[in-house]
C-alpha cells in the first residue's frame, strides 16, 4: 500500500521523503520531464534522482512517457504522473450533510457522494464516513492499495475558543481530537482542516492559483473564511484556526465581516424580503432576474469585500486574492468586478504582474475537493528548499 508517513523520522528518512516529494512535484509541474532536468532544477545528483524515479516507477506513481531527443546521445526518457498511482479521500462534514470525494493523482474526481445528516455526534459521523470510504473503494478497486491519505474538513474553530458557540459548530466535537478519531477509523494518515484552507489548497493543486506560491483565498461557506498559502504551504496557526476573518469587527456596534459578506448574510437579507434563497441555484436565479433585493445586498457586500481585501493585503502581502466557495459564479463574478480595491495597500503596485482579485472555483463540493487536495499537496509538494 502506498501510504504517506507524515511522522518525524531520522534526518536521512526525512530528507529522502522530501526529495521524493520534490521529484513528484517537478513531474506534475512539467507534465513530462527527464531525469537530468529534474536533477538540475532540484540541485540533486542524477544518481539520486534516478534512484527516486526507480522507486516511484515501482510504486506505480510514475509512468514512462517516451523519449525526447534533445541533442546528441541517447534521447532522454520522459516521466509523467500515473493518475492511478495514488488516490486521496476528501471528506467535508457540515451540520446537515457529509460530502466525500475520491481524487486521483492528477486531482480529478473519480467518485463523489453526499449523504444527509440529522445528527452530528462523533460516533454518528465516523460511522457515515467509514461507510462512504468503503463505497468509494468498491467503485475504484485500483485505489484500495494506493491510498495516500484522507483530508477532513469541518467547520472551525477547532477546540474551545472565544468564538466557539457559533451556529456552524458541530454537536459534541469541541473537546474531541477529531484528527485522531478519523485516523483510527479510516486507517489512513489524516489531515484536518477548515473549509477555507481546504478550498485554497484545491486552487493550488488544480485551479486558478496553480502559478501562485503565496495567495489568499476568501471562502464563502455559511460564513466567511480565509485560507492562506505562503511558499506553497498552508498557514495554519498554532491550533489550526488561522484565517477566521469573518469574525473581525467592522463597526462599533457588534457587527463583523461575515454579517455583510457570507451566504448566511445574503440568505437572511432575502428571507426578510420574503424570497427563497435556500441554495446556490436559488441565488443564481435571483441574480439572473436582476432581483432588486439581491442587487441591494450585492452593493453593500461589494464594499464589505473591499474592506476585507484591505485587511488581507496589508497583513499578508499575497500575490493575489482569490474569491470562491459555496456561491454561484454569477455572484462571485459580480463581487470581483465591483469590489473597490483599496488604494492604501501594499498590493497596489503599478508593476503588479497579476490581478489583485480573481474568482476561483465555486459550488457545493469546493471544500470537499480541497480536503483531498490537502493530501495531494503533501505528496506533490516541490518547494526547492525541501530538496537536499
Amino acid at each position: 500500500m502506498v501510504v504517506l508517513n507524515f511522522q518525524e523520522g531520522s534526518n536521512a528518512e526525512r530528507s529522502r521523503f522530501r526529495n521524493r516529494q520534490a521529484v513528484l512535484g517537478q513531474v506534475r509541474t512539467a507534465g513530462a520531464i527527464g531525469r537530468a532536468e529534474i536533477a538540475r532544477t532540484l540541485s540533486l545528483t542524477t544518481q539520486t534522482v534516478s534512484n527516486i524515479i526507480a522507486e516511484l516507477l515501482q510504486d506505480g506513481m510514475l509512468l514512462e512517457n517516451g523519449r525526447l531527443n534533445v541533442g546528441r546521445g541517447l534521447p532522454a526518457m520522459q516521466y509523467t504522473l500515473n493518475p492511478q498511482g495514488g488516490y486521496a479521500l476528501g471528506v467535508e462534514v457540515r451540520p446537515d450533510a457529509i460530502f466525500a470525494a475520491l481524487l486521483d493523482l492528477n486531482g480529478q474526481a473519480v467518485t463523489t457522494e453526499r449523504i444527509a445528516l440529522t445528527k452530528t455526534e462523533p460516533d454518528v459521523v465516523i460511522a457515515h464516513v467509514t461507510d462512504l470510504y468503503a463505497r468509494a473503494l468498491a467503485q475504484v478497486p485500483t485505489a484500495t492499495g494506493r491510498m495516500l491519505g484522507a483530508g477532513v474538513v469541518m467547520p472551525g474553530p477547532f477546540g474551545v475558543t472565544g468564538i466557539t458557540g457559533m451556529g456552524t459548530d458541530l454537536t459534541g466535537w469541541q473537546e474531541v481530537d477529531a484528527e485522531a478519531l478519523f485516523t483510527y477509523a479510516l486507517k489512513l494518515p489524516v489531515v484536518l482542516s477548515n473549509d477555507a484552507n481546504a478550498a485554497a489548497m484545491a486552487e493550488r493543486i488544480n485551479g486558478v492559483a496553480q502559478e501562485f506560491a503565496s495567495f489568499a483565498y476568501l471562502y464563502f461557506g455559511a460564513g466567511l473564511g480565509l485560507g492562506l498559502v505562503n511558499g506553497g504551504q498552508l498557514v495554519r496557526g498554532a491550533y489550526g484556526n488561522a484565517g477566521e476573518i469573518g469574525h473581525i469587527p467592522i463597526n462599533g456596534h457588534g457587527g463583523k465581516l461575515e454579517d455583510g459578506l457570507s451566504r448566511h448574510s445574503v440568505q437572511r437579507h432575502l428571507q426578510q424580503a420574503g424570497k427563497d434563497a435556500h441554495d446556490i441555484d436559488a441565488l443564481d436565479r435571483l441574480f439572473q432576474q436582476n432581483d432588486p433585493d439581491l442587487m441591494a445586498w450585492l452593493e453593500t457586500a461589494s464594499l464589505t469585500l473591499g474592506h476585507a481585501i484591505t485587511i488581507v493585503e496589508n497583513l499578508f502581502d499575497p500575490q493575489t486574492v482569490v474569491l470562491g466557495g459555496a456561491m454561484p459564479d454569477s455572484i462571485l463574478d459580480y463581487l470581483v468586478a465591483h469590489a473597490p480595491l483599496p488604494e492604501v495597500s501594499v498590493s497596489n503596485r503599478p508593476d503588479a504582474p497579476h490581478t489583485r482579485l480573481m474568482r476561483g472555483a465555486s459550488g457545493r463540493m469546493t471544500a470537499t475537493m480541497g480536503a483531498a487536495a490537502l493530501i495531494l499537496n503533501r505528496a506533490l509538494s516541490s518547494p526547492l528548499s525541501h530538496a537536499h
